[in-house]
Formats: C-alpha cells, sequence, structure tokens
C-alpha cells in the first residue's frame, strides 16, 4: 500500500491522522471543492473541517445543501460536476490496478470519469481486493448491504447501485488524480 506526493516518491501508507494533512496539503486556497458522500471523508476529519468553515476553499456542496428550490440545486449540482478539485473515496481498489466506484444517483462519476481536473480519493486498506471480480463482489454484497441498512434507518427504503464506474486508467491528459491508500479501516 502506497501513496504518492509530490514531495517524495513512492511513501509506506500513512494513517488516519497524517491522511487528513495529505489532503489538505493537495488543495490549494482560493480552490472551488466538491465532494461525494464518503464515510471515509467524513472518519479522517475532512467534512467536519469543511462544515466549520474555517478553510480557505469554495465548498460547492454548501451551496447545495444550502438551495432550496430543486430546479436550481439540480443545476448547482451539474456545475459541480466540473469543479476543480472533486474529493471522494472508492468502494473498492482491486490490486489488478481498477477502483471501483458504486453510486446511487450517479452525480460523483461524471467528476471521477472526465470532468473534474483533479481528483482526490481516500481510501481505507480494508478495500484492497484481488480483482475486478472480488472488487465487484465487495459493493454488490457488503457495501450495498450496509449502505441500504443505513439509509432505511434514516427513513428511506434503502439505497441501490445506480452507477457503477470502473476506472482502469487515465489517458494522458492534463487532469491529475490522487489516490492516498490509508493503513486502517475507513469507511464501508
Amino acid at each position: 500500500m502506497l501513496y504518492k506526493t509530490e514531495e517524495s516518491n513512492l511513501n509506506p501508507s500513512p494513517p488516519r491522522e497524517d491522511a487528513l494533512e495529505l489532503l489538505v496539503k493537495r488543495i490549494p486556497p482560493g480552490s472551488e471543492l466538491m465532494t461525494g458522500a464518503s464515510a471515509t471523508l467524513d472518519e479522517i476529519g475532512f467534512l467536519q473541517l469543511l462544515k466549520l468553515g474555517t478553510h480557505q476553499w469554495k465548498n460547492l456542496k454548501s451551496e447545495i445543501t444550502g438551495e432550496k428550490d430543486p430546479v436550481r440545486q439540480r443545476e448547482l449540482r451539474v456545475r459541480a460536476a466540473g469543479a476543480q478539485y472533486f474529493i471522494g473515496s472508492g468502494h473498492a481498489v482491486a490490486e489488478t490496478g481498477e477502483i471501483v466506484i458504486a453510486s446511487a444517483s450517479g452525480s460523483q462519476i461524471p467528476a471521477y470519469a472526465y470532468s473534474s481536473n483533479n481528483v482526490i480519493w481516500v481510501v481505507g486498506a480494508q478495500k484492497i481486493v484481488a480483482s475486478l471480480g472480488d472488487g465487484l463482489r465487495r459493493v454488490r454484497e457488503y457495501c450495498l448491504p450496509i449502505e441500504s441498512a443505513k439509509m432505511r434507518n434514516l427513513g428511506y427504503t434503502g439505497s441501490a447501485i445506480g452507477k457503477l464506474l470502473i476506472f482502469e486508467r487515465e489517458r494522458a491528459s492534463q487532469r491529475s488524480l490522487t489516490l492516498i491508500l490509508v493503513n486502517e479501516k475507513l469507511g464501508v
């Protein structure tokens, strides 16, 4: 489990407390950012940092959640898919190189696949699997039941996989993709 930073080549995976610091360092002040729904980002303290508002970024998610008009809210979500920085997590990282991301709505898929110039995923070590097939099984047999139970506890009918992204490689481009693997259990 390795991560890459600008300061060094490859280093051992950071612990949880260092993951937040690494993430924050990668987002320049004044940048526009959006986050996907992520227990991992919550567990490292990034969502709390955004809620406090003591950062120097433009948090598009706060604009979206603050908007009451559903039509305007959807317009903001579409715009947020092209945020300078899109931060989230994955559901599985295969040793064969693929990252698997499942979503009920699919709102984060465009940013991860194409539209955001800077994507940063923070992923706990328990999400590492041997193969793509194991990653898809993890999503369907482990992650989905947990997410469905969480949604039922909130009064909804459960959850479903609406969209599934298998990120295998990026063509040479100006985009920056960063995967921070954290050497402990984080998220689902």
